[in-house]
């Protein structure tokens, strides 16, 4: 759950970012939030969020 509310807050910056520098237009941000809110209700959701934690995982155990 914390791994997927950083995920969460992290691409909500990257699209307030996105539409502050007028790179992404508004239906392009309410296509793709659609697409993700359907995404969730689909038998998709354990995959991705499995592709999530994995990723995760591994960036925690890089060391820099």
């Amino acid at each position: 759950m914390l791994v997927s509310m950083s995920v969460v807050l992290l691409l909500g910056l990257l699209i307030w970012f996105l539409l502050r520098i007028r790179y992404l237009k508004w239906a392009e941000f309410l296509l793709c939030g659609t697409f993700g809110f359907l995404l969730a209700k689909t038998v998709a959701a354990p995959v991705v969020q499995t592709v999530l934690d994995g990723v995760s995982g591994f960036l925690g155990q890089l060391r820099f």
